[in-house]
């Protein structure tokens, strides 16, 4: 069967981060040094072959940039600085695009303005929709002491004006599981493309039907536990990803599947289960932000030192989103009713835009991506 080469992949990868690549000349060394080759893998050294050489199909069809988590060590010993870590960090921005079949993915990491606008545009939408059909009472300045329950915080369902507590709640539910709906079916939508590329459209494989269930807990379990990330020499990083993962799945689940029972007038006190998760997200969340924040201001390490744009602004979106969190919370606490309200605002101008465009477009994507591409490489092992 004729390979077909690409003259333009050169060209698109630049877009995405890429100057040059002809510096590595295969002497091995990346292989040597990562931990994530297996026997008989030539990993990353794969991957970059197929670059060099214009094969656009066989480098969409591959899974290793996904399952290099970037620990830098191949980058580090590479005699002639190619710098093959970066090289595959490059190619799951890439890829992204490929397996996303609007097209945004695409402007959002190629155009710094195309992405700061479509954020921009959604977090306006959030807050005029919000202070047009869910305003804050009037009462709240002249009355302020009715919106404080007994143990001296905000009622915070309770500060739109003519919309009862539950009737609000419900409100934000519906919105929350929309908003869930529709990233959800972009995102399983782009898997979807995902498995065509990587399996469906691979010819020399033929997986027999029960392997698609037998090799399904693969997927589970580096989701849940980022096993592959763990043989990385720095555990720190690990550790880190691990817990934001935790606690950005702990936080989904208690701002869109259970809402009406954790978004309640009553304050429990600090040791209630229901706050322990609520502190338990947020600590897991911080400790990767600062963590990573304090790399890459540094540059401590190669990792550190090649920074796109769009690692960036995960890190600022996800950091206000956490900021405007924790003041809500304080400002509930503490009984400051008008301020509550704000707060709740700028925190949803955030946190919504952010999800529309991270979770199926851009770095919340890889959470996906990651296990489920350990789960095709499975698959992939069903040769004809």
């Amino acid at each position: 069967m004729a390979t077909r080469v690409d003259p333009e992949l050169k060209k698109d990868l630049k877009k995405f981060g890429i100057e040059e690549w002809n510096e590595c000349y295969h002497c091995g060394v990346c292989t040597a040094m990562c931990t994530h080759t297996d026997k008989d893998v030539t990993f990353p050294r794969k991957t970059i072959r197929f670059l060099q050489m214009g094969l656009k199909d066989r480098l969409i069809s591959n899974v290793d940039p996904w399952l290099c988590y970037y620990c830098g060590s191949c980058s580090d010993q590479c005699p002639r600085n190619a710098n093959p870590g970066e090289r595959m960090m490059v190619l799951r921005r890439y890829l992204t695009t490929v397996y996303d079949w609007t097209g945004l993915s695409k402007k959002f990491y190629t155009s710094k303005t195309w992405e700061f606008f479509f954020l921009m545009f959604i977090a306006v939408m959030v807050a005029t929709a919000f202070l047009i059909f869910l305003p804050l009472s009037g009462e709240v300045f002249t009355n302020p002491e009715l919106f404080i329950n007994a143990q001296g915080g905000v009622k915070l369902n309770h500060l739109i004006d003519g919309v009862a507590p539950d009737q609000f709640v419900r409100i934000i539910e519906i919105f929350d599981w929309s908003m869930a709906a529709v990233v959800a079916g972009l995102l399983i939508s782009n898997i979807v493309r995902m498995f065509y590329f990587v399996v469906l459209r691979d010819k020399t494989i033929k997986v027999p039907f029960y392997a698609y269930f037998t090799e399904l807990w693969h997927l589970v379990w580096h989701f849940a536990t980022q096993a592959r990330f763990s043989k990385c020499e720095d555990r720190n990083y690990w550790l880190g990803h691990w817990l934001l993962m935790s606690g950005y799945t702990i936080m989904f689940i208690m701002i869109v599947v259970a809402l009406p029972q954790f978004q309640i007038e009553e304050i429990k006190e600090w040791y209630h289960w229901q706050r322990l998760l609520g502190y338990y997200a947020t600590f897991g969340i911080l400790f990767f932000l600062i963590y990573v924040t304090i790399k890459r201001i540094n540059r401590e390490d190669v990792k550190s030192k090649y920074t796109h744009s769009s690692d960036w602004l995960f890190i600022i979106m996800l950091g206000l989103t956490v900021l405007t969190g924790i003041l809500t919370h304080v400002f509930r606490i503490y009984g400051w009713p008008a301020t509550t309200y704000v707060m709740y605002l700028l925190h949803l101008i955030v946190l919504i835009p952010m999800i529309l465009v991270e979770v199926p477009f851009s770095k919340w994507s890889h959470l996906a991506y990651r296990p489920f591409a350990v789960y095709f490489d499975q698959l992939k092992q069903y040769k004809v």
